[in-house]
């Protein structure tokens, strides 16, 4: 097992790395891609400086352990708030909009119908049909007021 290891030299470094850059192709998931480049750096140090076998596969550990943080830096893109200031905030979408109600309020608790939705809704006492305004949001919860 040891001979496997000490006859790893820099072709067979840049053959492991060009394979893994293959097999990223064949079955595409990012991180083979960057384990390939790895080994592809490992390889080119290993031109320039004579090295052991322990020192290379320490060498392809770290750059294998480092090329993680700049792939999650790299692919990820800035998320861009102005495109869609209400993305995962459904409800404070809904704040001062108007809607009637599906079921009248009573005792501060009633339902309205947004889209194909039903939604809980507390306020004062209103009858079924009213208009009312959303002024509050509170997780699944709105607040309304009657509408003006």
């Amino acid at each position: 097992m040891t001979d496997m290891f000490v006859s790893l030299g820099t072709w067979n470094w840049l053959i492991f790395g060009f394979v893994l850059m293959a097999l990223e192709v064949l079955a595409p998931g990012i991180f083979l891609f960057w384990l390939g480049l790895a080994a592809l750096l490992v390889g080119l140090v290993s031109f320039t400086v004579a090295m052991s076998w322990q020192i290379q596969l320490v060498m392809f550990a770290i750059f294998a352990v480092a090329a993680v943080p700049v792939w999650r830096r790299l692919a990820r893109p800035k998320p861009d708030a102005s495109a869609s200031p209400f993305l995962n905030k459904r409800t404070e979408a809904l704040l001062g909009r108007e809607f009637t109600l599906e079921k009248p309020i009573i005792d501060g608790s009633g339902t309205v119908r947004i889209g194909d939705t039903v939604w809980r809704v507390s306020g004062p006492d209103t009858p079924a049909g009213t208009r009312v305004k959303v002024v509050q949001v509170d997780g699944a919860n709105l607040t309304v007021a009657a509408a003006q």
